[in-house]
């Protein structure tokens, strides 16, 4: 190989890293602004809704909670999934690499971001609320009402959370549909509130617990969020990868 040859390959070599650099900064960078932007209107809502109660006042309530997260994850996926895939979501995530459609290195630095944004979303809205509202309902973190036990907590978030991958796969990892797979999505996540959101708070989602509950530093039942979305997560992504989706022909 000349001298000409193998400068022309490095280049090649070079130009290929830096493009596949710029594509994953774009990933994370769509993660992050996703992920923030539907904790901080979806977690929001709840402290809205308690502020507007403590002003005798109606409040959102639990249909206006429900339409509050579904409407911006809609929206947000439409306008960022064409970089990312639009997880904002750590199970979603694991579900994705178990049904190989991210890297484990990616699985990893999305999961990080989609952290690191649920963080910041929680102290953005500590410094919005007053401090006796937000305290009020712990900046949204998502609670297992009373009478629920942890097992019928994990249960019920491992079954939305198994409900929600089987259509974020149809909708979109499997078979794009467009802009509509967002609204599908938006629309899951909508019902999953209105069934579940008095009982757990519907989370299905580590990430949004996460977020406020270090913002507002409370813990009870945490690990309700981890477990149940986690699991189901993992056992839609097994069915759905395995079952349905369509041999990959790369």
């Amino acid at each position: 190989m000349t001298a000409y040859k193998v400068r022309a390959e490095r280049w090649r070599v070079r130009r290929e890293r830096w493009t596949l650099a710029k594509t994953t900064l774009k990933a994370l960078a769509a993660e992050f602004i996703g992920t923030f932007c539907f904790f901080f209107i979806g977690a929001g809502a709840v402290v809205a809704d308690a502020f507007m109660v403590s002003r005798s006042s109606t409040g959102l309530g639990l249909v206006g909670i429900a339409l509050a997260n579904g409407l911006a994850l809609a929206a947000l996926i439409t306008a960022l999934g064409g970089f990312s895939g639009a997880h904002f979501n750590p199970a979603v995530t694991v579900a994705a690499l178990i049904g190989r459609q991210v890297t484990a290195a990616q699985a990893g630095l999305y999961i990080l971001t989609q952290l690191l944004a649920a963080v910041l979303a929680g102290f953005a809205l500590r410094a919005v609320f007053p401090t006796a509202i937000w305290k009020s309902v712990n900046l949204g973190t998502p609670a297992v009402v009373e009478g629920i036990s942890f097992g019928a907590a994990v249960l019920l978030e491992a079954i939305l959370a198994f409900i929600l991958v089987i259509v974020i796969f149809g909708a979109a990892l499997d078979a794009p549909a467009g802009k509509a797979g967002g609204f599908a999505i938006g629309l899951t996540v909508a019902a999953a509130i209105l069934m579940g959101g008095a009982l757990t708070g519907a989370a299905m989602n580590p990430a949004r617990t996460f977020g406020p509950a270090v913002a507002a530093n409370f813990w009870e039942n945490h690990l309700v969020y981890w477990i149940g979305p986690l699991s189901g997560a993992i056992v839609a992504g097994l069915i759905y990868s395995r079952f349905f989706m369509a041999p990959r022909t790369d």
